[in-house]
């Protein structure tokens, strides 16, 4: 049995039910016996020493170094977690947390628990979530790897905030708090190091109200090489921001590559273009045009598909502007507008076909007119197939399309 501290002079109820709880303090372990007891021991030590009523919680994700007995023998409520990953030891030990407010922290003893009670008091100010800055803090010599310190926390915080406006400045500091409340409300799912970033991006992404205190970061006392690995984790969060990110990874780069290609269609239509002295832009370049119009088309089209997912799979959180054009825009909104522009497109085509056959099928001059207007015929081709795709995709989801509520 795991030990519930109390302030000094309260007691369980006589008639034998649980004590409660206000702070639960999750540590994921894996193999930490040469630190886990300095970690359970000061967390207790700050419920004692600041009246809290509270639980240590070790979620053990397949030790065999003797962590939980010590986790056990030190008064810590040890959960086993089959699962491996930080985020799935994470999740476990959260579910089995009974507090209403949650401080999770590394078992290698380089944060320091302690400070529980200062996360506590910004949570019971009204912050859902209270992130540890390390670089505000301080950061020991020894704490944190150059390249981290200088280049992959800094760049990936960075990043975060410019993708998802979450206004913090160290997004991957393993110490926070957080409600009970917000977390039920996050439905974090991330069983790997993502775990972390996914709180963030989706606590920001419902507006929650997000603080942060500096604090401190030590050498740590794991005495083993660390489960952190650079560029595969620094790839592996990348890839993460980018996947809860549409609007940058597809609608942003689509939408520079339909302008930069009408750009070029519509310039070079009348004819070649001389830029430079002894550079002139010809038709060759109008063929590229109206690939990166296409192109550009295509990968919007993608960003839809993936801004429809996330929305429907609760990966976007907050997207109130995609629920209401779901709303407005309909597969025969998307068919109409497909079909005409390529029926323009076709009409164009037809009207080049005519005249070089009226002319005996001879030499073609018009070749940046059948490039202008085959353009449109292919772009009306794929808004029409992009439509019904996007179509099954909204009624496969479950997800509110034109005049029909499918849920």
């Amino acid at each position: 049995m795991g030990t519930i501290l109390a302030p000094e002079g309260s007691q369980s109820d006589r008639a034998g039910t649980m004590q409660p709880v206000e702070v639960s303090v999750v540590i994921p372990c894996l193999n930490e016996a040469n630190s886990l007891a300095f970690c359970v021991d000061k967390a207790l030590k700050a419920f004692s020493a600041s009246g809290l009523t509270g639980e240590v919680i070790v979620a053990d994700n397949g030790s065999t170094d003797g962590s939980t007995e010590i986790a056990e023998e030190r008064g810590a409520r040890v959960v086993r977690v089959p699962e491996r990953g930080y985020g799935a030891a994470l999740r476990a030990g959260i579910a089995a947390a009974r507090g209403s407010f949650i401080v999770m922290g590394d078992a290698d003893d380089s944060y320091d628990f302690t400070d529980v009670p200062r996360f506590v008091e910004k949570l019971r100010e009204g912050y859902e979530m209270v992130v540890g800055n390390r670089f505000r803090g301080g950061i020991k010599p020894g704490a944190m790897p150059p390249l981290h310190k200088y280049f992959g926390n800094p760049g990936l915080t960075a990043l975060l905030n410019t993708f998802f406006h979450a206004r913090i400045g160290d997004s991957y500091c393993g110490m926070r708090g957080f409600t009970r409340a917000l977390y039920d409300r996050l439905d974090v799912r991330s069983t790997g190091m993502e775990f972390a970033l996914e709180m963030i991006i989706k606590a920001a992404q419902i507006g929650a109200r997000i603080s942060e205190i500096p604090i401190m970061l030590w050498p740590d006392k794991r005495g083993r090489a660390p489960h952190l690995r650079s560029f595969r984790d620094g790839w592996r969060s990348l890839r993460f921001m980018l996947l809860y990110a549409p609007n940058w990874l597809f609608l942003l780069p689509g939408a520079t590559l339909v302008a930069f290609g009408l750009f070029l269609v519509f310039w070079l239509l009348p004819g070649p273009r001389q830029i430079l002295h002894h550079v002139i832009l010809d038709i060759h370049t109008m063929i590229f045009g109206v690939i990166f119009t296409l192109l550009g088309v295509q990968t919007l089209s993608i960003g839809a598909f993936a801004k429809l997912f996330s929305y429907a799979e609760r990966f976007d959180r907050g997207n109130v502007s995609l629920k209401r054009l779901l709303k407005r825009v309909t597969l025969e909104s998307g068919l109409l507008f497909g079909g005409a522009l390529f029926l323009t497109g076709l009409t164009g085509c037809a009207w080049i076909t005519w005249q070089w056959a009226a002319s005996g099928f001879g030499e073609l001059h018009q070749v940046r007119q059948v490039l202008f207007w085959s353009m449109w015929l292919f772009l009306g081709i794929q808004v029409i197939f992009a439509s019904f795709f996007l179509s099954m995709l909204g009624i496969s989801r479950g997800t509110y399309i034109g005049d029909y509520d499918l849920k």
